[in-house]
């Protein structure tokens, strides 16, 4: 059993450590502008489209298709980028995603028919690149084995939180106050510009790798993705999105059947902002219990938190109910990333990073569909808001289980070292 000592504060140290390391800064903050862009992917192509075809059918259709090329092709992507470079895959990849934006728009003007929509948006998403997995992956080419990692994968989180706070919002207003079809290329212009800046700086990129014999092989070699551990990283990252997307389908069904539609989204800010809040104060305390152990004891937490939006009566009493799980959302994405780059093989990192953002992807999407049905049916808004109880409880019994496995693939030399795992390029 592990046992921890009091965590012994860092303060800003932690932070500004990780972020005077050679390179971290430039990247971290040249991909904050790409990332505010994929946030804005979705809601503005609903924007354009609707607006031009009067259709919010037409609309789903091509931001699900969207959707779709991102979930399943990204890690495809990846697994080019840890084979050949991050800069090698990402310039051509930045090149096709703006030749589909471009299309997306112009056809959305042009009057063009549903299929055609969905084809670009097939096509935007299948070559928006996976910031978050990328921008993981240099940090662990950079601090693989040390203290300031964790405040790295801290600072990731807190990020992509903010990206996802503001990019719908920014969305909105740019296509509301312009043009329809303003938020989508202010969301391309974002991806493409910082991409190509984040793509220049590969002195932090990881170094290609070859290719594993296990793999070629067919067999489960040191870099392969078939493994245990994987799949239970897999699983919590899909449960974290169980618990996004039944969430905000819950309170949703829940502030309108107490005649406060309006105040779904200020109750959902909430739960954003103690996760954005709680990721900030993670990232500043080192642990001497690791993550293996943390990762379970933080799952319960969010189960047993879970508990009190069922409790709730009022649109003020489920504000409340919804800080406490919030405050576990983002300490269980910064563990859960930690663990992912401590037991994963260095060459299939990028993949391994993008696989677990597809995992939530998928959960988001499940859920939400699953829970609309439920909240309509007899057991209301406590039916969907036990969706995410019952899968955080299943979910912290299996990291428990299998948190001897975590150890062990975090102490095994296939993980490598950050020596190897990165090029020092001059100039």
């Amino acid at each position: 059993m592990y046992r921890g000592t009091a965590p012994t504060p860092e303060g800003r140290a932690s932070y500004r450590s990780a972020l005077q390391t050679p390179g971290a800064a430039a990247f971290f903050f040249a991909a904050a502008p790409a990332r505010l862009g994929v946030a804005m992917a979705g809601l503005g192509i609903v924007w354009l489209v609707h607006a031009e075809t009067g259709s919010f059918g037409a609309a789903g259709l091509v931001t699900g298709s969207f959707a779709l090329a991102e979930t399943l092709v990204g890690p495809q992507a990846a697994r080019l980028m840890d084979r050949f470079g991050q800069p090698r895959v990402l310039v051509p990849l930045l090149c096709g995603h703006a030749g589909a934006i471009a299309a997306l728009v112009a056809l959305a003007v042009t009057g063009a028919p549903t299929v055609p929509l969905m084809a670009a948006g097939l096509a935007a998403g299948a070559t928006i690149p996976q910031f978050g997995a990328l921008s993981a992956a240099r940090w662990s080419a950079l601090l693989h084995g040390k203290a300031e990692l964790a405040p790295a994968f801290a600072l990731e989180t807190v990020s992509n939180e903010v990206a996802f706070l503001l990019g719908p919002a920014l969305a909105v207003l740019t296509a509301a106050q312009w043009h329809p079809a303003a938020g989508t290329v202010l969301a391309g212009v974002l991806v493409v510009g910082a991409g190509l800046t984040f793509s220049a700086l590969g002195r932090t990129a990881p170094a290609p790798a070859a290719a594993p014999a296990g793999n070629r092989a067919g067999t489960r070699g040191p870099g392969t993705l078939l493994t245990g551990n994987f799949a239970t990283l897999l699983t919590v990252n899909l449960v974290l999105g169980v618990f996004f997307g039944s969430t905000q389908v819950s309170v949703s069904a829940f502030a309108d059947v107490h005649h406060a539609a309006a105040a779904a989204g200020f109750l959902y800010g909430l739960m954003s902002a103690a996760s954005l809040l709680a990721g900030l104060a993670y990232g500043r305390y080192r642990r001497s219990t690791p993550p293996a152990a943390q990762l379970p004891l933080i799952l319960a937490f969010l189960a047993c938190a879970s508990l009190l939006p069922l409790l709730a009566d009022a649109p003020w009493q489920l504000g409340l109910a919804l800080l406490l799980p919030g405050a576990g959302v983002a300490p269980c994405i910064i563990v859960a990333s930690t663990l992912v780059e401590s037991v994963m093989d260095r060459s299939v990192l990028t993949q391994a990073f993008t696989w677990t953002n597809s995992a939530c992807a998928a959960g988001i999407a499940l859920s939400a569909a699953a829970v609309g049905r439920l909240v309509d049916g007899p057991g209301g808004t406590r039916a969907g808001f036990a969706v995410p109880l019952i899968a955080l409880t299943s979910t912290a019994a299996l990291t428990w289980s299998r948190r001897h496995a975590f150890a062990a693939g975090a102490a095994s030399p296939q993980t490598g070292s950050a020596e190897g795992t990165h090029r020092v390029e001059s100039g």
